[in-house]
């Protein structure tokens, strides 16, 4: 089996029981395309993003291969245009008005990430 090119690592809240759910649950889909994952909370990712701890964990990211880094809503954006039976939300977040809809309820969800966690019953060991 051909393995794709690497596209990079989707950094996720480790804290954030949604993230920590559901970023594993798609980690087969994801590494077939390239990517791995990786919590935010990992040694040595927020120096090597040069962000304080607590800016590395407001966001999902993706550190690319040539050290880049891709942000928030436009993760989703740049993961879903290179899966084929996502590719169509992917158009759709990117045309005009859409695209303020499609940012506004990331920031809004990942602003509430950890209540809606708790909603879910999705708390983390220990909480």
């Amino acid at each position: 089996m051909e393995h794709p090119a690497p596209h990079g690592v989707v950094l996720y809240d480790d804290a954030c029981g949604f993230c920590r759910r559901w970023v594993p649950f798609w980690g087969e889909t994801l590494r077939k395309k390239g990517f791995s994952i990786a919590p935010l909370q990992s040694a040595g990712v927020a120096s090597r993003l040069c962000l304080s701890e607590d800016e590395t964990i407001q966001d999902l990211r993706l550190m690319l291969p040539d050290g880049g880094q891709v942000v928030g809503a436009n993760v989703y954006r740049y993961v879903m245009k290179r899966i084929w039976w996502a590719y169509p939300i992917y158009f759709l977040s990117v045309m005009p008005m859409l695209r303020d809809i499609f940012d506004w309820s990331y920031r809004t969800f990942a602003k509430n990430r950890y209540r809606i966690s708790d909603h879910c019953g999705w708390r983390l060991p220990g909480d």
